[in-house]
């Protein structure tokens, strides 16, 4: 049996948590602000879908910019643990069996279009905006970590440390799950990535635009040569292409 004033309680917080992931913005603290949410359905929605293609026959193996430069970015640092170490992008080398040709390439939340971490969290924390960058909102986030096994491309992690000198345009806290948000702050204000913006320095391997605009760089190349996503398998439909794998 429940008592009433239960299940007011209840109702009144799944109220709040609905509300405040509604909000467009919400100031949480003198500079600190929820990144934009921009609901679907309206008439002027997804014109743009932000992505980046990686050239991965560009991508050096001992070349570390693109995660050197997301690690300053964001202020990740290393406690010492690798495996809870933040991490929103990584070097990964593959290797074909029958071949025995190895490739290396960067991995980072691939920006689904239809992103299982949206799926399976229960408050709406991770979200999905209309220009196709995939956010999380750690003012709700409850760490279940549900979003972590539910993505197939281990691009989540679990801030497993207390967090000092944050940056105002990403907020960070202890017990909440993070990953790349494609430097929205930068893109939002006119910009691109800080791992792009790195890459450009060397051999160009990293180039960000908007997949739905024929005119742009990004699509123009991912319509003069044969591109991938990883696991295109399932169907989730990536914002991230690989080319030369």
């Amino acid at each position: 049996m429940t008592d009433s004033n239960d299940e007011s309680l209840v109702s009144s917080r799944r109220g709040f948590l609905a509300g405040v992931a509604g909000f467009a913005t919400l100031t949480l603290a003198p500079g600190v602000m929820l990144y934009a949410r921009a609901e679907s359905g309206g008439a002027n929605a997804a014109k743009v879908r932000w992505g980046m293609l990686v050239d991965a026959s560009q991508c050096e193996p001992g070349c570390n910019d693109c995660v050197t430069a997301c690690n300053t970015e964001f202020g990740l640092v290393s406690h010492g643990r690798p495996t809870t170490d933040p991490q929103w992008i990584r070097k990964v080398t593959v290797t074909d069996p029958g071949s025995g040709r190895s490739q290396t390439f960067p991995v980072m939340c691939q920006h689904c279009a239809d992103p299982p971490c949206v799926d399976v969290c229960p408050t709406r924390a991770s979200f999905r905006r209309d220009d196709g960058i995939v956010l999380i909102n750690r003012h709700i986030c409850v760490g279940c970590r549900y979003c972590e096994m539910a993505c197939p491309y281990k691009a989540r992690n679990f801030v497993h440390e207390n967090i000092t000198d944050q940056k105002v345009y990403a907020p960070r806290g202890k017990g909440t799950s993070e990953a790349c948000t494609m430097c929205v702050h930068r893109v939002d204000a006119g910009g691109i990535p800080a791992c792009v913006e790195a890459c450009s320095k060397g051999r160009v391997a990293m180039m960000f635009g908007d997949l739905n605009d024929p005119n742009s760089a990004i699509a123009k190349r991912i319509a003069a040569y044969n591109t991938t996503q990883i696991r295109s398998d399932l169907r989730t439909d990536p914002g991230v292409r690989y080319q030369g794998l």
